[in-house]
């Protein structure tokens, strides 16, 4: 399955990149950098060779100056054991073992490490996004400093002090995804064993345990925290590290959220007959044009209004929806007038919909044919490159801020963390078909021929781990993953008993990426350390 929703993050923090995007790089760059090349990455006949720069730092955090410590470098991560082959006999000598070298930046508090402290393992989704987006925007020591709705330009960018870092509530260890930042893939079926839904999960969590070993944080309070993929990515490690390894974690917690991919809105149409798409992206057109007074209502307050737009969404519309051609004209009619009120598109543009408008045609229209509004996060706004297009061409937010990212990560893990000369760190890698978006859920014998779903993942490892805690936090103007499917995959969760009083649910005033917007950063800062705090109390 490889439709739009693939391109979730290749670009900005998980979901930049639209449907057919291509990178600067040329097809025979991209297939070097996922193969790994010997110069590029030390690879030697005997394998990848790990590397770490450790760097000491201070901040002024609350007015006292807090001391840290920051280590940039590589993981060797193999499928298996190199000694333990199936046929018995070991492969560490063998030139085309397969290996993923793995990127990464880790933050411990103080001036030694503390083994006792919680420790969470971050990463942006893709597929094939690294992690700079959650590094440099949200809970690192340092940020980007861009404004919060509009275009950054071009450099120079400032880089500051993150008053908004996690750091004194948990250390944290910033990865970038297989073959995507410092890292590059090797050997004998690289590609199946490394690139897919499963083989990424089975990656990540192996180089959690390697870094749990290799820096004795087995005992520490463990937290997964994923943005965009990376909540897929989050709910399918958090249950390998529990089924295979009997590693249990503290907490998940999820940015902008899709477990279940049927729920994404951007092409929807080509999977006629499963319309659930678009009842749960209706609030998030209406938040768009609340914000950009594209509507007049009553509501005293946003989410007072989505309100009333989600009990349309879940009764009158997604019944209209589920009659297909049975619906009659007047009731048709009726349901377009509402999406007019609520969205601010016209009734006639609906009905020429079938009443199934995608996330590309809506950001087309809602502001006028002239200008787009963004998907990742519709506050954000351009002019349209084709106003005669049936969809939009381009995400404005995309375009206004991953300069600024980009350039600053760049300029920093190579001046300040002394880490990656002479190499090239890639942001985000298109790996188009080869990656596997096929899926072997909890107790099957083998991937499944349908969309992708991971909520039985999440729901496996919550009955494993009877504490195990999650958290959600989603935008109110992200189209790529709108905040409602998300409460409603969470609603839906195969788990018996009172499980929901396990899951805690935030929503901000922003889209995507919501760290980039200072007020709502602070928020979900608060909220994350609340979170942390209260899943050590309760004794998870």
């Amino acid at each position: 399955m490889r439709q739009k929703w693939s391109s979730i993050g290749v670009n900005v923090c998980a979901f930049g990149l639209m449907v057919g995007a291509v990178l600067s790089l040329s097809p025979r760059a991209l297939a070097a950098d996922a193969a790994g090349s010997s110069d590029k990455a030390k690879a030697t006949a005997e394998g990848f060779k790990a590397e770490q720069s450790v760097t000491s730092h201070t901040m002024l955090l609350n007015g006292k100056t807090v001391s840290y410590q920051a280590e940039a470098g590589t993981l060797v991560v193999t499928p298996r054991d190199p000694l333990d082959s199936m046929d018995g006999k070991a492969d560490a000598d063998k030139e085309d073992k397969p290996e993923a070298l793995m990127s990464y930046v880790a933050y411990t508090l103080g001036k030694e490490s503390d083994s006792k402290r919680p420790i969470m393992f971050v990463f942006n989704g893709g597929p094939g996004s690294a992690s700079i987006w959650l590094h440099m925007g949200s809970f690192g020591p340092k940020r980007v400093d861009i404004p919060s709705d509009r275009a950054a330009g071009a450099a120079p960018y400032a880089l500051v002090d993150n008053a908004d870092t996690i750091l004194p509530a948990s250390d944290l260890v910033f990865v970038d995804a297989p073959g995507t930042g410092f890292g590059h893939l090797k050997g004998k079926d690289a590609d199946r064993l490394f690139l897919g839904i499963d083989g990424d999960a089975a990656t990540m969590a192996r180089f959690i345990l390697q870094y749990c070993e290799t820096h004795q944080r087995f005992n520490s309070p463990k937290y997964i925290f994923g943005e965009s993929y990376g909540t897929t990515r989050a709910a399918v490690v958090s249950n390998m590290l529990s089924s295979r390894y009997s590693i249990t974690v503290n907490g998940v917690i999820m940015l902008s959220q899709i477990l279940v991919w049927d729920n994404n809105a951007d092409g929807p149409q080509t999977n006629p007959g499963v319309d659930q798409a678009y009842y749960l992206v209706l609030p998030t057109y209406a938040a768009t044009a609340w914000y950009h007074h594209k509507i007049t209502t009553s509501a005293a307050s946003l989410p007072e209004f989505l309100k009333e737009v989600e009990a349309f969404a879940l009764k009158d519309y997604a019944y209209a929806l589920a009659q297909g051609r049975r619906l009659d004209a007047k009731t048709r009619a009726d349901v377009a007038q509402r999406l007019e009120r609520y969205t601010g598109v016209s009734a006639a543009l609906w009905e020429q919909s079938d009443l199934r408008m995608n996330v590309g045609v809506f950001t087309q229209n809602v502001l006028g044919r002239n200008y787009n509004a963004g998907r990742l996060d519709t506050r954000f706004s351009g002019l349209s490159l084709d106003p005669m297009a049936k969809e939009s061409q381009y995400d404005p937010q995309s375009s206004a801020i991953s300069s600024a990212y980009v350039s600053l990560f760049n300029d920093y893990v190579r001046r300040e963390l002394k880490f990656g000369m002479g190499k090239e760190y890639h942001s985000s890698v298109d790996f188009g078909d080869r990656f596997d978006l096929l899926h072997r859920p909890p107790g099957e014998g083998d991937r499944l021929s349908q969309t992708a779903n991971v909520a039985i993942d999440l729901a496996h490892a919550m009955v494993e781990n009877s504490t195990l805690r999650v958290m959600l936090n989603a935008g109110y103007y992200d189209l790529a993953t709108p905040y409602f499917a998300a409460n409603h995959e969470l609603d839906h969760l195969p788990v018996a008993g009172d499980y929901l009083s396990r899951i805690e649910r935030f929503h901000y005033a922003s889209g995507h990426m919501i760290y980039v917007v200072p007020s709502e950063r602070a928020k979900l800062t608060q909220n994350v350390i609340h979170f942390i705090q209260g899943s050590q109390s309760t004794g998870n």
